[in-house]
């Protein structure tokens, strides 16, 4: 593995980023291109409600909102600090974790993974690396659960060693939850503790409106956002209100909640050594479409260079969030589920882009 920043420079560099921030400005209105771009999402989408969330390089925030926190309220949308499921932008979180203890010396990037688990994955030659990079050929665990039945990490894991590879280990990136949920019993395996609060006392530390939730935890605490979708434990009712959801069990895949804020002071954080290492020997992904995969995180082609960036999606919530080369951080959630990416993804350019 590449050389990396050791954990005590990351967290000098953690400190500096979530120094308190310049005044934050918010926009609930107006022409501009990131409004009318977030306003087309409410509207000609019929989403119910969108923010987008941008942090300089000097801490100056702004905000823009569009639609309602709640259907049938006339509640405006939430804004930049309140909270929502962060989905699979947990993967980064995850990833730049995994960075810190290679950095330490406690992983091995391209050690296998049963190095730390032994007999978990049926001896399949996959390395760490491998996992974080969905290069793995793990198959995909998330739609076999019963989410109405409490199980573990190791149980998901199961469940995903009951199908087929979907390739070699190293031929192709596939997208798949089970690497991810592997990377956090990793974590958890070379630590002696749970991955989450690995990650609160690691890449998550300072970032207050950030939580994990626990077990049976179905609510999102404080401040949110309604959000609207098929729920998985009754797929034949339609769209509902999914707000309520077992977020815990979503895992180190994507349970995480967090609001706009943290997510950017999250990506400013992470030391420019460490963006290297995980931006090593990307591989093309098929979605999102002209992207390519680190550890832990994507490139992205906007109209002003590269983004890098994760996005994620669970039943009632599509994200965006990343960072140019610059240091400037944006995030983008909608309250549902769009028909197709095109808009919500012209809203994280116009916001990263914009100057």
């Amino acid at each position: 593995m590449r050389r990396i920043l050791a954990a005590a420079a990351a967290a000098t560099v953690l400190t500096a980023a979530l120094a308190a921030p310049a005044a934050a400005v918010a926009h609930h209105g107006g022409k501009d291109a990131v409004q009318r771009r977030i306003d087309r999402l409410t509207t000609q989408d019929g989403l119910a409600g969108a923010v987008v969330s941008v942090r300089e390089r000097n801490g100056r925030s702004t905000t823009w909102t569009s639609g309602t926190a709640e259907r049938g309220t006339g509640r405006p949308m939430v804004g930049a600090d309140a909270h929502f499921r962060a989905a699979s932008v947990t993967k980064a979180v995850i990833g730049a974790q995994v960075m810190r203890l290679a950095a330490e010396g406690r992983i091995d990037l391209n050690r296998r993974a049963e190095h730390y688990l032994p007999g978990a994955l049926d001896g399949r030659a996959i390395t760490v690396a491998q996992l974080l990079r969905h290069t793995s050929g793990l198959p995909e665990y998330f739609d076999l659960v019963d989410w109405t039945k409490p199980a573990t990490p190791a149980d998901h894991l199961k469940l995903a060693m009951t199908r087929e590879p979907v390739g070699e280990p190293g031929q192709k990136w596939s997208y798949s939850n089970t690497n991810y949920l592997v990377a956090g019993m990793i974590i958890e395996k070379v630590t002696g503790r749970d991955f989450r609060e690995v990650t609160r006392e690691g890449v998550l530390r300072g970032l207050r409106g950030t939580y994990w939730p626990k077990p049976g935890e179905l609510d999102i605490r404080g401040e949110h956002a309604h959000t609207y979708g098929v729920n998985p434990v009754d797929p034949d009712a339609g769209e509902a209100d999914v707000t309520r959801l077992p977020g815990h069990a979503f895992g180190a895949g994507g349970g995480l909640v967090a609001t706009p804020a943290d997510l950017n002071r999250f990506w400013q954080a992470i030391p420019r050594s460490t963006l290297n290492t995980m931006l090593a020997g990307r591989v093309p992904a098929t979605e999102p479409k002209n992207s390519r995969y680190g550890l832990g995180l994507y490139t992205y082609p906007l109209s002003c260079g590269p983004a890098l960036m994760h996005d994620g999606g669970l039943p009632g919530v599509r994200v965006l969030s990343g960072r140019d080369r610059a240091g400037r951080a944006a995030t983008v959630y909608v309250t549902g589920t769009p028909k197709d990416d095109r808009h919500i993804f012209a809203a994280f350019d116009a916001a990263l882009c914009g100057r």
